[in-house]
């Protein structure tokens, strides 16, 4: 059965009754969040998202912010772009230096290192589409720490995907940061579930 691609405000839990449910939801989302995450080299880590992880991260923001029906128009505008829409994997990728000046200096070096992630299926190489809601590389060149693309996927590409045991690459070509990671084998059978 294919997933859901977008969140509408209908999915979403009135405060009160999200408040009840809210320990238990955030503990069962969090198990299935560790097959959903990727180290790439030293500093960089892939939170690969889905409807479930953007559904949660609205109602949290509802429930932290308060905002009510203006806030949930945002949050749905916001979130919604991260939602993989049935031929692809969307990820949020994160520089995660602890040292301010030491992030300071990567980040400088790493401007533009959101058009190089890629995900590698034996010889097929599926290139990045960055998420166009801003500017993700300042004018000076600095990257921010916080990254969003898409993997769009080809018929043939999910099928590579999906079969038991593929070796699946997922990296950065950034002159600066040239790092990869395999997938392990519970992180690819739980993102094949983002395909249709």
């Amino acid at each position: 059965m294919p997933g859901k691609h977008e969140i509408t405000a209908a999915d979403i839990l009135p405060l009160a009754d999200y408040a009840k449910t809210r320990v238990e939801t955030r503990k069962k989302l969090s198990a299935r969040k560790k097959n959903r995450r990727v180290e790439v080299g030293p500093y960089v880590t892939f939170y690969f998202e889905n409807f479930d992880t953007m559904w949660l991260q609205v109602q949290e923001m509802l429930h932290i912010e308060k905002g009510g029906a203006e806030q949930l128009v945002d949050e749905l505008a916001a979130y919604n772009p991260l939602v993989p829409k049935g031929a692809e994997l969307v990820a949020t990728f994160m520089i995660e230096i602890d040292d301010p000046e030491k992030r300071k200096r990567m980040l400088m070096r790493l401007g533009g290192v959101e058009t190089t992630a890629f995900i590698q299926i034996g010889a097929d190489k599926i290139l990045c589409q960055a998420e166009e809601d801003q500017d993700r590389t300042s004018a000076e060149g600095k990257a921010s720490s916080v990254q969003f693309v898409h993997f769009p996927f080809t018929p043939a590409q999910i099928a590579a995907f999906r079969a038991p045991g593929a070796q699946v690459i997922v990296g950065l070509g950034h002159e600066n940061y040239g790092h990869m990671a395999v997938l392990p084998e519970a992180v690819r059978q739980e993102l094949a579930g983002d395909f249709d």
